[in-house]
């Protein structure tokens, strides 16, 4: 997508007080434009066929058709629209089976102004973006899975040494990395290191910079396999 074009988008959420939420926060953004909102999965596609969003911000818990089957419908019908989950759910076996059905992101309803803007901008421009929360959770749920078998836990996350990766990163990014595979948000990360949160997110792109990756998650994941951080 060109930096110059606006982000489409499109909200379905049955929670008419959480949609006007969402818009107004979206609306903070000036190259985002809001182009329609539903209250429930059968509208998800007659609203994309119509005006052809970038990004689609989609409701688990819904009547008629719930978030689950209207993202897989969008996925299948049109692909080149990113789903952006919105959802209480931290469950990562929950979180993995929506995101099996072709989801880009998935956000807890929790998430902060920041996250929310951040997450349209990463999966408008392909990439994938999780909760960190949610990130925490499914490497927590590997790793158990990982445990279980012992002829894997021999050769895999559990037998690699813990080093910091300070030939390509700082000992500040390490330590953002660290705070990045325990869960936190930038926000959190600037409060516990006692910087700013634009800071935290300047740390945050020289690390996925110097990583080459996409996103967090895929960065976490990455530290994690090659013990440059603790999950504890």
């Amino acid at each position: 997508m060109s930096e110059r074009e606006n982000i489409k988008i499109v909200i379905i959420d049955d929670h008419q007080l959480f949609r006007e939420g969402v818009k107004r926060i979206l609306a903070m953004e000036k190259t985002f434009d809001i182009l329609a909102e539903g209250s429930d999965g059968d509208t998800a596609l007659d609203l994309v066929r119509e005006h052809q969003p970038d990004v689609v911000l989609m409701d688990i818990n819904m009547p008629n058709v719930n978030g689950v089957e209207a993202t897989k419908s969008l996925v299948e019908k049109f692909p080149e629209v990113k789903v952006l989950i919105l959802s209480i759910h931290d469950d990562e076996t929950y979180v993995t089976h929506v995101l099996k059905t072709g989801a880009d992101g998935y956000l807890l309803k929790e998430m902060d102004t920041d996250a929310l803007i951040e997450a349209v901008k990463v999966v408008a421009d392909g990439g994938a973006y999780i909760h960190p929360k949610v990130t925490h959770n499914l490497i927590n749920e590997y790793r158990r899975l990982a445990n279980d078998d012992k002829e894997e836990a021999e050769v895999g996350f559990r037998e690699v040494e813990y080093r910091r990766p300070l030939h390509l990163l700082t000992r500040r990014e390490c330590e953002v990395l660290q705070l990045m595979t325990d869960g936190k948000s930038n926000r959190a990360i600037g409060e516990t290191l006692y910087i700013s949160e634009k800071t935290v997110k300047n740390h945050v792109s020289n690390i996925l910079q110097k990583m080459n990756m996409n996103d967090r998650t895929q960065a976490v994941v990455d530290a994690i396999k090659n013990g440059w951080v603790k999950v504890n």
